[in-house]
């Protein structure tokens, strides 16, 4: 059966409905039929496949919002989610070895590189003359950031547009994360130091040793295996006051790239690890565990604490009473030292979205990613459909009824409803009608009405309204900045990309022996020693290299 109809001529809920009910074609087979009216026209809807290494959920088959978008785009993208690196390096390897791949595909850095040089992905500048909200999306100078040698770019980086001005309420970044229930059983004490944030667990474990389910509290978790190994070895470079650049700290006035793993503060931070976790404030545990099963303690409410990226571990713990929320800090190792947590939207080009080789409609899939740009489509991806997910007030502002909010934020509804389509390309900031924020969690009055009795507690006695104002106001990126964006794409083939590795592997072997270690000093000494024989310097001049390529001198 075809079905043809005009959706803006229609309300919106018999929209979904005839969404539904819409013929799904294979990639490539759908007709496109030409609008008679100036709106768009589909009697059969492109289906395309996608692989995404993202640790989401997968959406229903039959999403609403996402035959919305089919229906006003003519295609949709069913997408195949992976969490973990190395399920989605084995993926990635599975592809490249047999040639086939979906129609879309968003890998890490290291997996784009190598599906780039395999020749997986189509060049897309070669096909977007005639979609302007995709060729517009960056300036010329930023597309120019991820040319490949051949001169041809390859993909779409989703994450590094912030539309008119950054309007962020929740802090997506890393912090050290803390149950909001202990800094109210303290007080709302000023935590400025790493010493403060542990002595804080301490005092809160001594008092409270069990949860309400007479469950011991792990005092503070780690997640270090070799997929996610960020939140044990980079702490270090926050706690001097630098941003994340991940690989190294920049010196602002040399641009010069340095190395902090054997830094004062490294020594201090794995001392102060060594010593909680012989006090059983670290879990004894952390070693051991998996990544998914990190994210089932957290999802227990008894870690206390932890340093990690909201992005990796808030969807484990939306089911958590509002009594352990984390809110994030951002300690320093001393006094004296401004804290620099927070950071704006960076330009990101290590990878992104691209499509592939097994794409039997390549002009097609650059029309999706030019129609998911445009304004209307937008807004049906992060604030919803009008009248049933939120309201608009005379003034044009955007707010949720009550029911509205919660029907927003329920499992099951996102599931089958909610199409934000994460891993295609979108603008951060604003919406773009310039008036609303791009989506509900970022609009200041939704996201104040969205905050549980305890966490509104706890952000009055500090006298903040966001996650975000709990850490310093984050100033202008540097050029250079994030050095991480271009560590990821050196691979083994280079002399660089060899010792960045070896590095790699020695922090690997030595940062969680620390952690455990009976004698600190000895094998502090005998690390040190290890890391002492690397060639090194290789590395961080290459890094030097790249700032100064990035600030043009």
């Amino acid at each position: 059966m075809k079905i043809k109809f005009d959706i803006r001529k229609i309300s919106k809920m018999t929209a979904i409905v005839l969404a539904l009910g819409t013929v799904i074609a294979t990639t490539g087979c759908g007709e496109n039929k030409p609008k008679t009216d100036g709106e768009p026209q589909y009697e059969e809807i492109r289906k395309y496949t996608g692989f995404f290494g993202s640790n989401g959920s997968n959406m229903s088959d039959d999403n609403e919002i996402r035959n919305i978008i089919a229906v006003q785009t003519g295609a949709m993208c069913v997408e195949d989610k992976v969490s973990g690196e190395s399920d989605e390096t084995k993926v990635v390897s599975d592809m490249i070895a047999s040639g086939n791949y979906p129609d879309f595909v968003s890998p890490d850095a290291s997996n784009y590189q190598r599906m780039v040089k395999a020749g997986a992905f189509i060049p897309i500048d070669s096909y977007w003359d005639d979609y302007p909200n995709l060729k517009n999306y960056f300036t010329e100078e930023e597309w120019d950031r991820i040319r490949e040698e051949d001169g041809h770019i390859y993909i779409v980086p989703q994450f590094s547009n912030c539309y008119m001005q950054d309007t962020s309420t929740y802090h997506n970044d890393e912090a050290f994360w803390i149950q909001v229930k202990v800094l109210e059983w303290a007080g709302y004490p000023e935590i400025e130091t790493l010493d403060e944030y542990f002595n804080l667990i301490e005092e809160y474990i001594k008092a409270n040793p069990t949860d309400q389910n007479g469950e011991p509290y792990i005092g503070y978790e780690i997640l270090a295996n070799d997929s996610m190994f960020f939140s044990l070895d980079n702490p270090p470079m926050f706690l001097d006051g630098y941003p994340n650049d991940g690989c190294c700290i920049v010196n602002p006035e040399t641009l010069q790239a340095e190395d902090y793993n054997l830094s004062p503060t490294a020594e201090k931070w794995f001392r102060k690890l060594n010593e909680e976790y012989k006090k059983g404030i670290v879990d004894k545990d952390c070693f051991l565990m998996t990544t998914e099963q990190y994210y089932e303690k957290l999802a227990t409410g008894r870690v206390l604490g932890m340093t990690d990226q909201y992005w990796n571990f808030n969807n484990s713990v939306k089911n958590l009473s509002s009594d352990c929320t984390y809110i994030p800090l951002g300690p320093v190792i001393e006094e004296g030292i401004e804290e620099h947590y927070h950071s704006r939207t960076a330009f990101n080009g290590s990878t992104g979205v691209g499509i592939t080789v097994s794409c039997t409609d390549p002009e097609g899939a650059v029309k999706f990613l030019n129609d998911l740009l445009s304004p209307e489509i937008l807004t049906l991806r992060f604030w919803g459909v009008e009248g049933v997910d939120y309201t608009v007030g005379e003034d044009g502002i955007f707010y949720q009824t009550d029911e509205q909010r919660v029907q927003w934020r329920d499992t099951d509804y996102a599931k089958n409803h909610i199409c934000l389509y994460s891993y295609f390309p979108y603008y951060w900031g604003m919406d773009q009608d310039g008036i609303n924020a791009y989506c509900s969690s970022y609009q200041p009055q939704e996201f104040y009405k969205t905050l549980s009795e305890d966490v509104k507690k706890c952000f009055d006695a500090y006298g903040v309204r966001t996650y975000v104002e709990m850490l310093n106001d984050a100033p202008d990126n540097p050029d250079w900045y994030p050095m991480w964006s271009y560590s990821s794409t050196l691979t083994g083939e280079t002399e660089a990309g060899n010792v960045m590795n070896e590095i790699e592997q020695a922090k690997h072997e030595y940062l969680p022996q620390l952690v455990m270690a009976e004698d600190f000093d000895s094998l502090w000494n005998e690390y040190t020693e290890y890391y002492s024989n690397i060639d090194s310097q290789v590395y961080f001049d290459e890094l030097t290299a790249e700032v100064r390529r990035r600030m043009g001198k």
